[in-house]
């Protein structure tokens, strides 16, 4: 559609945007296309959102390369992009001989990989800094620069950040055939055909479809499932930093941490799964994650527990990252295979395969009027009661509480809407301002939330969906009468 692009993206989650924004700090004509209904739909919206110290990874490969240089960017980043980051420490946690030999040696490897701020506890320094942790414990691993982050809430900003330095993105927009041309490449989509010169693979566990789609199979991408528990925020003050056990063959395996708005998150648990789409939560998933969440601490409240989800990490048969041009397809970029520590990796990638993709295009100047920096959100929850009194007056919208969970008010959601990459569903102004992410789950604010987004957007009540083109809430009247009563379908979940 229209004029050939330089740059097409694939793929809209913390990869996609990361990059896309990177590749606008030069004159570039970039498009990202993203089949779901929002940025961040996919594995990013149930990341753990852990910044990584960088001391695990095998020193080497690619994922301990971008980890660490990823890791120093995020206190810069954020601050720019006005997304919450706190660097709160890690600990793994070891029970027994066989887990401090464990864990003595991620800390030699950490010491390899020149990670700042590693050091080795004892029981009573473990307990001085969790005393929640069982007393058990014999030891930890402490990281000083390990951080936490909202991922969803961060790939929103930097595809904000990117819009408003010229990146377009299309939605809803699934690839369904890449065709190589002499001068570049005809992406087909089932909303049209796109060409560009250069293409970038960040389409996360569906980044090996992608890649054959131009005949390139050096990789496959297993994905692999893991459920979580999230606690309401009474049980937010229990523990103060990311906690690990010592990881197994399955990889990190389940962990505590608190959230960046208060929450305490539990899990993953880690299953191999055949089907690209299966987010399902069973059941036996989630007795898996407490019974092994119990081993770190017996004092965890699951009868706090406001929600269980599951997502997917895309998992490469090369058992690391997968970056830079396709070698058997040029001006074919690929960022794959990007679980743990991808999100921690992400700044150092993007602006590595970025570098890459300015290379194969002659002429690229950097952009002159590049502006990192995104409009401040404004978070009522968070303000002072001076703050707010002062909000308020200027303008009485930040009056009317939405979400009373949350604190989420009518002006915040009516910004969110309406900012570039503003949401447009239920689910876009819950990543965007939390509305339903509080201890109801939206059981009280979802209608006014609906009722704001087809005032806003001028469709009828029917037309709002939860998510997606097909997620629709409201289906018709069941009485034509003054109360206009709504049949609500089961879809909405």
């Amino acid at each position: 559609m229209g004029k050939k692009k330089d740059v097409i993206v694939i793929g809209a989650g913390i990869a996609g945007t990361f990059v896309a924004r990177e590749l606008a700090r030069y004159e570039l004509d970039i498009l990202v296309l993203e089949k779901e209904s929002d940025v961040a739909n996919g594995t990013t919206m149930a990341n753990s959102g852990i910044i990584h110290a960088g001391y695990d990874a095998k020193p080497g490969t690619l994922k301990s390369r971008f980890n660490i240089e990823g890791n120093k960017s995020f206190d810069q980043l954020c601050d720019e992009l006005d997304v919450p980051f706190k660097r709160i420490g890690s600990l793994v946690v070891g029970f027994n001989e066989r887990e401090r030999q464990k864990i003595e040696a991620m800390y030699a490897e950490g010491i390899k990989n020149k990670i700042e701020g590693l050091s080795i506890l004892n029981q009573k320094q473990v307990k001085a800094m969790e005393p929640n942790i069982n007393d058990e414990v014999q030891m930890a691993l402490y990281a000083k620069t390990a951080g936490i982050v909202s991922p969803f809430e961060l790939a929103i900003a930097l595809a904000e950040n990117g819009m408003e330095n010229g990146v377009r993105y299309e939605l809803n927009t699934q690839v369904i055939d890449i065709e190589q041309q002499k001068d570049g490449f005809k992406v087909s989509t089932d909303k049209g055909d796109f060409y560009s010169q250069v293409i970038v693979n960040c389409a996360g566990v569906y980044a090996d479809k992608i890649s054959r789609m131009v005949g390139d199979e050096s990789y496959t991408i297993q994905p692999r499932k893991g459920a979580y528990y999230l606690l309401d925020k009474k049980a937010g003050a229990l523990f103060h930093h990311v906690i690990f056990q010592a990881p197994t063959e399955k990889g990190k395996g389940v962990l505590i941490t608190p959230t960046v708005h208060g929450n305490i998150l539990v899990g993953p648990n880690s299953n191999i799964v055949d089907d690209k789409e299966d987010v399902a939560t069973e059941k036996i998933s989630l007795n898996e994650i407490q019974c092994v969440a119990k081993k770190t601490s017996d004092k965890i409240p699951f009868h706090q527990v406001i929600r269980s989800f599951s997502g997917l990490r895309a998992t490469a048969t090369t058992k690391d990252f997968i970056l830079g041009e396709s070698t058997t397809v040029n001006n074919f970029f690929h960022i794959g295979g990007f679980e743990s520590p991808g999100l921690s990796a992400a700044p150092a990638v993007a602006n590595y395969v970025a570098e890459l993709v300015r290379d194969k295009i002659v002429p690229c100047q950097k952009r002159a009027n590049f502006n990192p920096r995104r409009r401040p959100v404004v978070r009522f929850a968070e303000l002072t009661i001076e703050e707010k009194e002062k909000i308020i007056r200027k303008d009485p919208k930040y009056g009317n509480v939405i979400c009373r969970c949350e604190q989420v008010t009518e002006a915040e959601i009516l910004d969110c809407i309406h900012r570039k990459m503003g949401g447009t569903t239920v689910k876009g102004v819950k990543k965007r301002t939390r509305p339903g992410m509080g201890r109801c789950q939206g059981g009280f604010c979802s209608p006014q939330v609906v009722k704001i987004l087809a005032r806003e957007l001028k469709c009828p009540l029917e037309a709002v969906s939860y998510s997606g083109e097909k997620g629709y809430i409201l289906e018709e009247e069941t009485k034509k009468n003054n109360k206009k009563q709504q049949k609500t379908k089961v879809e909405m979940g």
